[in-house]
This record gives structure tokens, C-alpha cells and sequence, in this order.
């Protein structure tokens, strides 16, 4: 399944992903049955609905239920605030007309998804790393940037990861990058070293 990454540029910022299905089946077997663990499914996932689409100039787009829409938004917004421990970040699945919610296993969390969800498809998903972890990571990578300047690393972007994987850092000089960090902030770090180029202006003509 392709997913746009999307990267907080040297900033904190919103981890929801848009997730386009590519017809795989992504565990729902697994999801069947509500557990801590391993993964589960609401109630709302038990009934098929269309996908919806809208069209922009001659572009026909999917697009995102106004109700799911809603669900993401108070489980976003309910994640950070109240279940930051837990909660990694969601992204939405809009050809099966679902979210997808990345936790740290947690019985109060998954209950609010369950209220929060109402009569939405969310399916939600094991993650190593909770969104509080991860931010005190990319604060503390981004107070570190001028010395990595000093040391002649280029850095491009620092984010976290939707999936709760790990912070993500955007970089290009790849294997200096992952060996400076490391032996900065030790191997159990939770970083995620990408290649990417320099930052380009958005145009303004």
C-alpha cells in the first residue's frame, strides 16, 4: 500500500497520512477480534460503504466522509491531549472508508477510540513509540541542529512517524548522519534515517 510521508519540516506537526488501498487485505483477518494487542477493529468496519470522490477541474479525487472526517478529529485531538503516552498518529484509508489509529497498547485509549469512533470504521494498530515520546525526540534534535551544523551534517526535515516507528530524519549525507546520531544519542534511539535532497522554495510565480 503506497502512503504519502509526510515530514514536519524542522517543526512540530500533524501526523495523519492519507493511505490510498491498493485491494490488500493489511491484516484484516488479525483485526477480526478486539484486543489489546495485535490489533482490532470497531464495530462501524462491520458494514461496507461506498467510496466517495469529488472532482477538481477534470481530476476525479477520493475523498474523505464528512463522519470519518469527524471520528479523525476527535481521536486526533482526544490522542494528543489526553492519551499522548499511546497515541503515534492515524492516517486514512479512503477507497475502504476507514482510519487507521498507531497506539502504544493501552485499555483507556482503546476505549475512547470505541466512543470517539461513534459508527465509523477505525481500525487501530500496535506502534513502538507514542507521539510524547517521539516530540521529546525531535525537540531535542532540533535544539541540536547547530551543532550538527558545526559537524557538517545537512539535515533537511526531523519528524515523526505517523506509525509510531520512530522519529524521521531527512538528510543529505545518509551514512555520516546515521553514524553521528548514534553515537550521539545511543543505538536504542528511535530514529529513522531517510535520504532526501535539499529544500526547495515553494515558487511564488
Amino acid at each position: 500500500m503506497h502512503r504519502e510521508r509526510v515530514v514536519r519540516l524542522l517543526l512540530a506537526g500533524a501526523l495523519v497520512m492519507t493511505a490510498p488501498g491498493c485491494g490488500e487485505n493489511d491484516g484484516d483477518e488479525a483485526e477480526r477480534q478486539a484486543g489489546l494487542t495485535g490489533g482490532w477493529r470497531t464495530a462501524g468496519c462491520e458494514f461496507s460503504r461506498p467510496a466517495q470522490y469529488t472532482t477538481a477541474g477534470s481530476q476525479r479525487m477520493p475523498t474523505t466522509p464528512p463522519r470519518l472526517a469527524a471520528a479523525m478529529e476527535r481521536i486526533d485531538r482526544g490522542g494528543r491531549e489526553r492519551f499522548a503516552a499511546s497515541f503515534a498518529g492515524l492516517e486514512v484509508d479512503q477507497a475502504r472508508v476507514r482510519a487507521i489509529v498507531y497506539r502504544v497498547p493501552s485499555a483507556e485509549f482503546d476505549d475512547f477510540i470505541r466512543v470517539a469512533a461513534e459508527d465509523s470504521c477505525v481500525v487501530v494498530r500496535d506502534a513502538a513509540h507514542a507521539v510524547a515520546e517521539l516530540t521529546g525526540w525531535h525537540d531535542r534534535v532540533v535544539a541540536d541542529l547547530p551543532y550538527w551544523a558545526e559537524q557538517g551534517l545537512r539535515i533537511t526535515t526531523v519528524g515523526s512517524r505517523h506509525d509510531g516507528v520512530g522519529l524521521e530524519i531527512g538528510t543529505r549525507d545518509l551514512e555520516a548522519t546515521r553514524i553521528g546520531f548514534l553515537a550521539r544519542y545511543g543505538d536504542e534511539a528511535p530514529l529513522v534515517f531517510v535520504e532526501e535532497g535539499p529544500v526547495r522554495p515553494l515558487s511564488t510565480g
